[in-house]
């Protein structure tokens, strides 16, 4: 009884301080620092030293630098025009596919994704120049809009993805592995999106106007002189990582220098653009790495209290099978998802799901692919889902419409968590391979 009125007062905290409206971190540190001194009559003197130790020891946290690296890159990127080089250089690879231009959405939010750990941020770039072509040219609104709210997402799983970092850094796995077991999932959600958009495009040819251009070996050529930027920052941070040459911090900290020199070369990085990159990237840096800090605290305050282990034995002692633990565990991930963001998610749930899982026999690293897509779900579900509003704002469409746009790509989504479960060597078969 004692451990049900423990967990319910945090619960009602949660709701209470996050309800008035405060930041997210600030209602995260309220909620851990009330339940110590209300629940168990902590002095705030000992809650303080506690949340003091917390901050230093994930601040000092050597992984947690490929963060602001990671972002900054992107920041690079998204300030440049090399998301329209990247669009120009998709177009003659996909024009005579049933669906055309759409699945420039689809294949260049998988590209970017692959040098970018932010999922706002993959679908900003792209979609800064494919919403405005794709209307432009005659495309389907809705499936234009979806598909790129769904593609989006995979900025979370393709690596390298900050999600998968502060997965990492708490479930105490590596990060290595992680980006790795991401890398399939992710082609096989961008192969369910593309296969989607080519049977609607083949049941009703009108939301896919065709232009008939054929594309010699100079247009190919071009397009792959235009996609240079993209591949050669996916090759350099990608393979340091998988050839061992580079830790993923490392990695983020070559793949900027790779940026800033591109940049150069292009003739497009001003001492102004470089303050703009760098600025965003500490805003968003610190935003991430602040909430990572308040939720450990959280983290931690729960375990004090003994709610983790109270809530394993609970669902423990309903002798569920892993199947129907997954099931149960993915409702409760698209219930949070309506309501936080995916580093929000996972740090506050953490430390009650990932013991359960490991109880079940599932795999850490497994568990953290399946984990990184049911927060991706949350990117285009209401009220707070940041895709929405990264659309709303590129487009001005109400969320709610945006939301109906993606409900497709949700759904292809939880086919992929299905998949996944069924076949958990497609998330595990490359680190295994890689890494033994």
């Amino acid at each position: 009884m004692e451990a049900v009125l423990s967990a319910g007062i945090v619960l009602g905290l949660i709701f209470f301080y996050l309800g008035l409206g405060v930041w997210v971190f600030a209602g995260l540190l309220l909620v851990a620092a009330t339940a110590l001194w209300l629940v168990l009559g902590m002095s705030i003197d000992r809650v303080g030293t506690i949340a003091a130790n917390i901050a230093y020891r994930y601040a000092s946290t050597w992984e947690l630098a490929a963060i602001p690296m990671f972002i900054w890159m992107g920041e690079i990127i998204f300030r440049t025009d090399i998301s329209d080089r990247l669009f120009r250089g998709l177009i003659p690879f996909v024009n005579r596919i049933p669906g055309g231009l759409l699945h420039t959405n689809v294949l260049g939010c998988t590209l970017f994704a692959a040098v970018s750990g932010s999922s706002a941020a993959t679908t900003a770039t792209v979609g800064k120049i494919t919403t405005t072509e794709l209307a432009k040219r005659g495309y389907n609104r809705s499936l234009a809009l979806g598909s790129l709210a769904g593609a989006g997402s995979l900025g979370l799983l393709i690596p390298p993805s900050i999600v998968m970092i502060v997965y990492g850094i708490l479930a105490e796995v590596s990060v290595s592995r992680l980006f790795a077991a991401g890398i399939l999932p992710g082609v096989m959600i961008a192969a369910l999106y593309s296969g989607y958009i080519m049977i609607r495009a083949l049941m009703d040819p009108s939301i896919a106007p065709s232009d008939n251009v054929r594309h010699g070996l100079r247009d190919y050529l071009v397009a792959l002189l235009n996609l240079s930027p993209i591949l050669i920052l996916m090759v350099i941070v990608l393979g340091s990582i998988y050839t061992g040459i580079a830790t993923p911090s490392e990695a983020a900290a070559v793949g900027v220098a790779a940026a800033l020199v591109i940049a150069l070369f292009m003739r497009q990085m001003t001492p102004r653009l470089f303050v703009e990159t760098l600025l965003g990237a500490v805003r968003t840096s610190c935003m991430v790495c602040i909430i990572l800090i308040s939720a450990a605290f959280l983290s931690t305050a729960m375990g004090y209290l003994h709610i983790p282990a109270n809530v394993a034995r609970a669902i423990g002692a309903l002798d569920l099978s892993p199947l129907g633990l997954i099931l149960i565990l993915s409702v409760f991930y698209i219930v949070l998802g309506l309501f936080l963001d995916g580093v929000s998610i996972i740090v506050m749930s953490l430390p009650i799901t990932f013991p359960l899982a490991m109880q079940a026999g599932f795999d850490p690293i497994w568990f953290g692919i399946y984990l990184v897509i049911m927060t991706e779900m949350g990117q285009i579900t209401p009220p707070v889902g940041f895709n929405l509003f990264v659309l709303q704002g590129l487009t001005g469409t109400p969320i709610g419409k945006v939301a109906v746009y993606a409900f497709p790509f949700f759904c292809l989504m939880g086919l992929g968590v299905l998949i996944l479960t069924v076949f958990p060597e497609i998330a595990l078969w490359l680190p295994n391979t890689l890494y033994g």
